[in-house]
């Protein structure tokens, strides 16, 4: 009876059969149990395989059964098995990635730089002479594209791609739930920006006033809300759209999050902020009022949040990316305070939300990728094909012949060529101080280059650090790069106009 037992656990419910002298061990003998209690009706073996597909996603060594044997024509349980389904994204050429990134690239590209004209106007208005702190602001909450609308975004296509929003039912559960949560995000963020922004602008200069304070906080808030709520909506329309045109949301969700996110929130900052100032003798009150209504409606948005369980963990888990973030962009800002309000080096300004854009669309799009990658192998913490790397080498980042290297090589290329378009339209629009000589533009290019080489090479280690450690990528990994894309681009960004100026580059008109 015992043989018979053993004989009848080799066959697998999807077709394959484990060859005969395959050793049984303990977790064998213990399986072929239930059996013993079922009749000579050849149920055993039914019995077995269902005990054995419930303990496959527990178990390595079923893992490799069960794949082994993916080779079935049956498809039950493909909702909720994790099998190696191929997916588009392994599927992919340099040539189709390309294609797909190029177009919301240069919507992306284009966004920036229009943002980048705004701020070049604005930067004259009194709001910004008199509270240069609104400077601080301004990568702050431009980050916010990367800390709530691109994490959105990758999140919703990495639930898109492995099939969790393919029912109606599950898609208005993933909408509600995320829009509750950015919401919730966007209100907490703004108002720790507005702090930041004030701490940063006390301590170089030793002054504070309570009004530009609560000018501020009034200001953060309502930006990141109304933007968070408008892109948010956006984002989940992109997804849903490009899911149905057979298109891959990683590849054009993020960037498009970005190509109308920097415009949108850095026009609402400048118009929200203006209107408090103009009322700030007059009307004292709506400062504080407009502040304490964003921020009473937290309850609400943590409820809805809080009771969707495709946010619940985010909700309690999601703060410290996003907090950190804010904190690298509000040092970021610093910088561009700095920089800006000194007359030499004014035409700043418009390239600032470029360089920044940029890089932060291109690492973002790499790094939803492999987090989506990794996502098709299993749960975080698992191996997948290649374990976790600690510290990967640039020639893996970048020569090997991975997907993922594949990718990062196309997004690398695009820098060149889509920085001269943008050079191109700010000098066709005049826009800056800045004349379009041949060294600027070689300076700018090298900071560029620099900025997204350091970006794409940290988002390879860090996504695979965090799987390795049980976080999801897609929750934790963008705000962070998009943060350091803010920080290094500003930097480098300002380096280059300071070594212009040291120079006496006279062609270029730096701050002119």
């Amino acid at each position: 009876m015992t043989s018979k037992l053993e004989h009848k656990e080799h066959p697998q419910a999807n077709g394959a059969v484990v060859p005969g002298d395959c050793p049984a061990g303990p977790e064998r003998g213990q399986r072929a149990e239930p059996a013993a209690f079922l009749g000579p009706g050849g149920t055993g073996v039914e019995v077995v395989v269902l005990e054995s597909r419930a303990n496959a996603k527990g178990v390595r060594e079923e893992d490799a059964l069960l794949e082994n044997g993916s080779q079935s024509n049956e498809s039950d349980d493909t909702s909720t098995d994790r099998g190696p389904e191929p997916a588009s994204p392994l599927k992919e050429t340099s040539f189709s990635i390309g294609l797909q990134v190029l177009f919301p690239f240069l919507l992306a590209g284009f966004g920036t730089v229009a943002a980048g004209m705004v701020l070049d106007i604005v930067q004259h208005w009194d709001v910004f002479k008199y509270v240069t702190e609104v400077f601080i602001l301004v990568p702050a909450l431009l980050g916010l594209k990367g800390n709530l609308e691109m994490t959105l975004a990758s999140r919703l296509s990495t639930a898109a791609n492995i099939g969790q929003m393919d029912s109606p039912k599950e898609l208005w559960k993933m909408i509600t739930g995320n829009m509750a949560l950015i919401q919730v995000q966007a209100t907490v963020v703004g108002f720790l920006a507005s702090i930041a922004a004030v701490v940063f602008g006390w301590i170089p200069d030793g002054h504070f006033s309570l009004a530009h304070a609560v000018l501020l906080c009034a200001s953060s808030v309502a930006t990141a809300f109304i933007a968070s709520l408008v892109l948010g909506m956006i984002m989940i329309g992109v997804i849903i759209g490009s899911r149905r045109m057979g298109i891959n949301p990683d590849n054009v969700a993020t960037p498009i999050a970005a190509s109308l996110g920097d415009l949108i929130t850095l026009a609402l900052l400048s118009g929200i902020s203006w209107g408090l100032y103009k009322e700030l003798e007059s009307k004292a009150y709506v400062n504080p009022l407009v502040c304490a209504f964003f921020i009473s409606l937290l309850p609400i948005w943590v409820i809805i949040a809080k009771r969707n369980s495709a946010t619940r963990e985010v909700l309690y888990s999601g703060w410290e990316p996003v907090i950190i973030a804010m904190a690298i962009s509000s040092v970021g800002g610093l910088i561009l305070d700095r920089t800006v309000s000194d007359p030499n080096f004014a035409g700043m300004a418009v390239f600032t939300p470029v360089i920044n854009g940029v890089g932060g669309n291109l690492v973002a799009v790499q790094a939803s990728r492999i987090s989506t990658y990794l996502h098709m192998s299993g749960e975080p913490g698992d191996s997948p094909g290649t374990a976790p790397r600690k510290c990967p080498s640039p020639c893996s980042t970048f020569f090997s012949s991975d997907v993922n290297s594949r990718s990062a090589r196309v997004l690398f290329l695009l820098v060149v060529p889509g920085h001269l378009v943008f050079l191109y339209t700010i000098h066709s629009m005049q826009g800056g101080h800045t004349t379009l000589t041949l060294i600027f533009i070689v300076f700018y290019m090298t900071a560029a280059l620099l900025q997204v080489l350091i970006l794409l090479y940290i988002a390879d280690w860090m996504v695979h650090w965090m799987w390795g450690r049980h976080l999801d990528p897609d929750n934790f990994s963008i705000p962070y790069l998009t943060a350091l894309g803010d920080l290094i681009g500003t930097g480098l960004l300002a380096l280059s106009f300071h070594v212009l100026w040291l120079i006496g580059d006279r062609d270029s008109d730096v701050g002119d």
